[in-house]
């Protein structure tokens, strides 16, 4: 499907349950969702060879991108999540960034596959954020990031020089069997953490 069909079924007024089904759909060309308002959507099993520009979207109702394939730059700079977001087993190949996003809801990249480096600098999340599994092969970037709803980073495999600078979680911080390079990812990583810590 060309991006500028998959743009104008997307972009249209969201209403409380819609939910556009694209699911395994093929995105020809790049697909660029910047500064749109976004219905619900479900990419599940979707592929955006030509890049990915959701920079500043609004995305109103669900967004599942579980196991979708991102062969080029992904931006979700400063997108606002209104609902729940799944990640989960996606595959970002190229420089993928969430800077300034917020997520409303839950977070889950559970076992995503950052292959070019991973930038969530400033996140805020009111739900949980989960990493479990995830593999962040080259930079990863949480600076100044707040977890409201708790961090999960069971069996994450995360780059030595991972920047946790001026971080804050809020709640759970779940760090069993999480690695920082190749030693285990501890709680003194997180400058302030305010609820229970599990190493």
């Amino acid at each position: 499907m060309k991006a500028a069909e998959i743009r104008a079924l997307v972009c249209t007024p969201w209403r409380h349950g819609d939910c556009v089904d694209l699911t395994g759909v093929i995105c020809e060309g790049p697909l660029d969702l910047a500064g749109c308002d976004v219905t619900g959507v479900n990419f599940t099993g979707a592929f955006f060879p030509d890049g990915f520009d959701a920079t500043g979207a609004r995305f109103l109702g669900v967004s599942w991108f579980s196991h979708s394939q991102f062969g080029r730059a992904a931006s979700f700079v400063e997108s606002v999540f209104t609902n729940d977001a799944r990640f989960d087993q996606a595959v970002f190949s190229g420089k993928t960034s969430f800077e300034g996003a917020e997520f409303r809801g839950i977070a889950r990249f559970d076992r995503g596959d950052f292959v070019a480096g991973a930038n969530f600098r400033s996140v805020a999340c009111y739900g949980n954020f989960s990493l479990q599994g995830v593999w962040m092969r080259k930079q990863a970037n949480f600076q100044g990031a707040e977890w409201l709803g708790g961090l999960w980073c069971e069996a994450a495999q995360l780059p030595e020089d991972t920047d946790f600078a001026d971080t804050q979680v809020h709640g759970r911080l779940w760090l069993r069997h999480a690695l920082l390079g190749e030693r285990p990812l501890q709680s003194s990583a997180f400058p302030l953490s305010y609820g229970y810590t599990y190493n």
